[in-house]
């Protein structure tokens, strides 16, 4: 059953085209939103090569979809099967021509843009002394500067709306992990992107709450191309008639309700979101704390911080960890 809690909104959601993105641009047209569905198409961990044709992480090939039409298509086809409204864009958002083509699209095929989803993203795991500086480079390419770019332009044109006058009630839903909390290993260069992402989202949130923008994260666990075969037990179907815990699609309602007008006030936050459940992450505050007033010497400060350790909470540890 549906709200129409995202009714007329224009949505922008990259990474669209599969998992986790596919289902939020379906849940924000159910929501009667109109969605720029966005995917470059590419394989797990970037490559072109089988990206594109057939069936992928749910997206249909029937009907409508058409086999061989790309993963954002399929997407497009879907919404506009059940009465929405949705156009696909093929651009790669992680260059400033192609995120800044992204947000043209919206304002330029329904008249503006009213809530942004950054979801984009892949893998290249090794371990760090096997960690090679290519696959480094590309992942914070498409995680960490595919969220600021598509962000940035977004945010211009919000701005340039609100000096003119006009009410701007913008949404902005960036994707990090619990791998960007708490690290995981295996996982350096993903985890310094997801890491990378949560402070990009406070500075927005500060920088752009004065033109109508609020900016918030997610940290979400679900079943999609990128975790069904690493955490394959924790992402298993139920047997049948069971609650689908790691469906992609127990994420979207949150996302729906943040990228939503109902969410007013809520910026700068950080949700983890799974299955049924709900948690809002506090981050980094100040925990036990001493100062002398003067200079330590090197001794004086390790015992000064032996003392504050065993006041403290011990860390939870990274993903993976034994």
């Amino acid at each position: 059953m549906t709200s129409g809690l995202a009714e007329g909104r224009v949505v922008v959601v990259t990474g669209a085209g599969r998992g986790l993105g596919r289902a939020h641009a379906l849940a924000f047209a159910a929501e009667g939103a109109k969605v720029v569905v966005n995917d470059l198409g590419v394989g797990l961990d970037g490559g072109t090569a089988g990206a594109t044709g057939g069936a992928t992480d749910g997206a249909t090939d029937e009907g409508a979809a058409g086999r061989g039409s790309s993963p954002a298509e399929q997407v497009v086809a879907e919404i506009r099967a059940a009465g929405g409204e949705a156009i696909a864009h093929g651009g790669d958002i992680a260059t400033s021509a192609g995120a800044e083509s992204l947000i043209a699209a919206a304002v330029d095929t329904f008249g503006r843009i009213d809530t942004l989803v950054n979801n984009a993203g892949f893998l290249r795991d090794r371990m760090l002394v096997n960690l090679d500086e290519d696959d480094w480079d590309a992942v914070m390419r498409v995680h960490l500067k595919g969220h600021f770019l598509p962000l940035k332009h977004a945010a211009a044109w919000w701005r340039a709306e609100a000096k003119t006058g006009r009410e701007v009630v913008a949404r902005v839903v960036n994707t990090s992990s619990g791998a960007g909390l708490l690290g995981s290993v295996g996982q350096g260069n993903y985890s310094a992107a997801k890491a990378g992402i949560l402070g990009l989202t406070l500075v927005a949130a500060a920088e752009m709450g004065r033109y109508g923008v609020s900016v918030n994260a997610i940290a979400p666990a679900a079943r999609t191309r990128m975790t069904e075969h690493t955490f394959a037990d924790m992402m298993a179907t139920p047997e049948e008639g069971g609650f689908d815990a790691m469906a992609p699609e127990n994420v979207s309602p949150l996302v729906v309700w943040l990228g939503s007008d109902a969410s007013e006030g809520v910026t700068g936050r950080v949700f983890e979101v799974e299955a049924g459940r709900i948690t809002i992450m506090d981050g980094w505050r100040p925990g036990p704390t001493v100062d002398r007033g003067a200079r330590w010497t090197p001794s004086e400060a390790g015992d000064a911080t032996l003392k504050l350790l065993a006041l403290s909470q011990p860390p939870l540890p990274a993903y993976g960890a034994r």
